[in-house]
């Protein structure tokens, strides 16, 4: 009778019959870094891969078979020292950092930390694991019904379906964890769900537009858990019925990753699935693009009208439709419009920028898909097949012969999804409420043409394919490559994610902040936005619902847009980007103009904290940093800061605070009247907090009203923060020799590493970069700085530093300040304050 009310209650609840893993005797024989059970339904394998790394896997099948990705790198089996401990109700692994209880009578697993036998997570008692056969299908398209559809992402192929072939089956897992109220969960990647602290949520996870998927958990409760299957899958933590499901795998396979804190479980993470490369210093500078710039000329007049106007600029962007009319996504440019693309790059070289150009992987109507084709590198819906690295190299061939061999910098992979199901009219009511419909029909879409165990991989290996070729071909050059998918294991290919297509709405903004730090929370450390949104204005599909019919000319656009840029100046990328307005700074009015100013302010201090960024992108590569951070990060015993939505750490020592709703305008240039130019901000217990801007000093553990007039973002530094700070300048590279200040933030002891190195290329690799490190005793009030470790071509052997103690009125905003004046030059040197 229980086994029969356990099935039908499963069935009541989910609709499908499932194969529960139910008491009994079982078997079990060590294996080299754990254990392999014999369950009622399956086998269950668990094992050491570090002493706090733990690999779980569950299959239904007699034997192991794997999942097939790539997202661990390979690694060669080494012995983990443990003891196994076999008890009357449990079994026992115990290593120097974990004890590992698995249940004899349900196979639930239990993590503790070792040090002081504390339950990090439990699997669900009363029912850990449970799989559903589910069979795979394999879609026959009608080739008579072949046609090219307009959409808002492009001109697709579609095909009629003609009938559909079941060709063998797979399965569905579902993993049980008792998740408790005491801890906060974050990560999964970058959705459109208004979500941080994912406690109490579900997500439905699968790549397509505005939703990038990472199955990596982040916990305060100090650890974290990788899901390594490449299926769709359901997060569901609602109810006290927390679970995890894999929608199409061979087998359950997760890690479990030991961290003290959450930096520690990134680490933990990536030494699994691979470190991330050093960003080129360019890249961090200020990156213009619009929907699109349409002629060689136009995007150096582009790049010379921002010099005229000593406005700093770093990145031009090349957006679609540069190919010839009717060859959607060649990588050819029409040479009507772009006649010689090496006196193109050669030209935007030469005033001190770098050329991005927008690649896709669905080319149509060329003879790019007829080489394809021929060779058998094409999927369906012209979609090339990223999974076969012989197409992977013929892909990188177009790009190197077209952009890479003349000249161009970076790429911008977009439509990595690659497919999608409703990126057109839809049904009345369709799209932002009801994330549940957008993953079934974009799952499966992706089924039908990647096939259900690798639906939402392709952008891994696309990216896979263009970092391991551009290396291949030369090293002067760092990857770059911007994408609107992602995976785990996908940082290690030198990628950054942007959330897809937006609308441009307060609301819309508000929800971005948290859904790029989840997204970064996850493992991936480089997310940014089009600043501004890409939708400005509304039109009849569900997702371009901008609330700017006039665009740039509408005062309210124009307010909004500085504060995304605000926003955006403090991620790991600051870029703007969109369609229906244009969006350079001399379209938001004229020099001595509030939002032209705001703007123009904006950009010049991001160049001025490019020594402090730099050494950020240099811990992210050596430490496993995440740059732009969710408060959790750094105060996880102060629970105020667990569901905070609108503030974030940038490194070590910005809190910052966006602006999320209007102060000026409303839309159609409408004034606002009584509204004060201010926002409520929480400063974390326990520590100082200066305001940038002013000087002023607070305690934190409370809520400040803080000013925030268009000119500037809320933005506070920590006490202890040394702050590197460089010239002002028109591009990254314009003064290398320039005087840098140093700002101490007083009230307690500070610590901060300068990273520098050659700025592109991959030297740093064979350890030609330098650092130095920065302490500043409070007590003593005296900043130590160390010898320099290292070396490297071009590096600045002697430098000027002016350090500033910061109080009020000295030491704030973008203006360089009154401070002490000494000459590094690579020996340790002493400065009192």
């Amino acid at each position: 009778m229980e086994k029969q009310y356990q099935r039908l209650w499963f069935l009541i609840s989910f609709c499908v019959v499932s194969f529960l893993c139910y008491a009994g005797d079982s078997d079990y024989r060590t294996l080299k870094n754990g254990l392999e059970m014999t369950v009622p339904d399956g086998r269950l394998r668990v094992e050491f891969v570090e002493t706090d790394i733990v690999r779980v896997q569950y299959t239904c099948e007699a034997t192991f078979k794997g999942n097939g990705t790539i997202v661990c790198l390979p690694r060669e089996e080494k012995k983990t020292p443990f003891t196994l401990k076999e008890m009357e109700k449990k079994i026992l692994l115990i290593s120097d950092s974990l004890i590992i209880s698995i249940d004899r009578s349900n196979y639930a697993i239990t993590y503790m930390d070792a040090c002081n036998n504390r339950v990090l997570l439990a699997e669900r008692y009363e029912r850990p694991r449970e799989a559903e056969k589910v069979f795979k299908e394999r879609v026959i398209y009608d080739e008579q019904s072949k046609r090219m559809v307009k959409t808002a992402d492009g001109e697709k192929e579609v095909k009629d379906v003609l009938h559909r072939d079941t060709v063998g089956y797979t399965w569905k897992y579902r993993n049980h964890f008792g998740w408790t109220d005491k801890e906060a969960i974050y990560g999964l990647g970058c959705h459109m769900e208004d979500y941080l602290n994912l406690q109490g949520k579900e997500l439905w996870l699968c790549q397509h537009n505005l939703k990038a998927m990472v199955p990596v958990l982040n916990s305060t409760a100090g650890y974290g858990l990788l899901f390594d299957a490449g299926c769709g899958m359901y997060y569901n933590n609602t109810a006290g019925n927390g679970f995890m499901e894999m929608e199409a795998a061979k087998q359950l396979d997760y890690y479990f990753m030991k961290g003290a804190t959450m930096d520690k479980v990134i680490n933990r993470y990536r030494l699994l699935t691979g470190k991330s490369p050093m960003l080129p210093l360019y890249i961090l500078g200020y990156i213009q693009s619009k929907e699109r710039y349409r002629t060689s000329v136009e995007l150096i007049d582009v790049v010379a009208e921002y010099r005229r106007r000593q406005v700093p600029l770093d990145v031009v962007v090349q957006d679609w439709n540069y190919w010839p009319n009717g060859s959607w996504g060649y990588m050819k440019m029409d040479r009507k419009r772009y006649p010689n693309l090496r006196n193109l790059t050669d030209s935007i070289h030469q005033l001190n920028a770098k050329l991005m150009v927008s690649i896709w992987p669905n080319p149509t109507n060329s003879p790019q898909t007829e080489e394809f084709k021929s060779k058998g590198f094409m999927l369906q819906r012209s979609v090339y097949d990223a999974f076969n690295s012989g197409a992977r190299k013929l892909y990188w061939k177009y790009a190197d012969d077209e952009f890479f061999s003349n000249g161009f910098d970076a790429w911008w992979c977009d439509c990595t999804e690659p497919v999608d199901a409703d990126w057109s009219v839809m049904p009345e009511g369709y799209g932002w409420d009801n994330q549940q419909e957008r993953w079934k029909g974009n799952l499966k879409a992706l089924n039908d043409l990647l096939g259900e165990e690798r639906s939402c991989l392709f952008s891994l290996y696309h990216s896979k394919g263009i970092y391991e070729n551009q290396r291949a071909t030369s090293e002067k050059k760092r990857v770059v490559n911007l994408t609107r998918s992602s995976y785990a294991g996908q940082q290690r290919f030198a990628t950054i994610t942007w959330n897809g297509d937006t609308h441009a709405s307060w609301k819309s903004f508000a929800a971005q902040i948290p859904g790029g730090l989840n997204f970064m929370a996850a493992g991936c450390p480089y997310w940014t936005l089009d600043a501004g949104t890409f939708f400005s204005a509304t039109k009849k599909q569900w997702f371009w619902r901008g609330q700017y019919n006039q665009g740039v000319t509408d005062m309210g656009y124009r307010e909004f847009y500085v504060r995304m840029l605000q926003f955006a100046t403090f991620l790991p990328l600051l870029r703007s980007h969109g369609t229906d307005t244009p969006r350079e700074i001399w379209q938001f009015g004229n020099p001595g103009e509030a939002f032209y100013e705001s703007i123009l302010g904006t950009i010049n201090l991001r160049y001025r904290l490019l020594p402090y960024i730099y050494s950020l992108v240099g811990a992210v590569n050596s430490s496993d940093y995440t740059m732009s951070r969710m408060l959790a990060f750094d105060f996880s015993t102060d629970k105020k800061v667990f569901d905070i939505k609108d503030q974030f750490m940038f490194g070590p020592a910005f809190l910052v605070c966006p602006v999320t709703k209007p102060m000026y305008y409303k839309k159609e240039s409408v004034a606002l009247t009584g509204v004060e130019k201010k926002r409520d901000v929480y400063l974390p217990k326990d520590i100082k907090w200066f305001d940038f801007w002013t000087g002023k000093c607070y305690e934190g553990g409370q809520y400040i009203e803080s000013d925030a007039p268009i000119e500037r973002i809320p933005l506070f530094v920590r006490a202890g923060t040394i702050l590197p700070m460089g010239p002002l300048q028109q591009y990254t590279t314009e003064k290398k020799s320039a005087e840098w200040e140093i700002r101490i933030y007083s009230g307690k002891d500070g610590y901060f590493t300068v990273y520098e190195d050659e700025g592109d290329g991959y030297n740093y690799e064979k350890g030609r970069c330098a650092t130095f490190n920065l302490f500043w005793n409070d007590k003593e009030q005296a900043l130590t700085i160390s010898d320099r470790r290292g070396n490297f071509d071009g590096m600045v052997d002697k430098r000027n530093l002016n350090v500033v103690l910061v109080h009020p009125g000295n030491g704030v905003g973008i203006s360089s300040s009154k401070g002490q004046k000494i000459v590094y030059e690579g020996k340790k040197v002493i400065v009192k304050l």
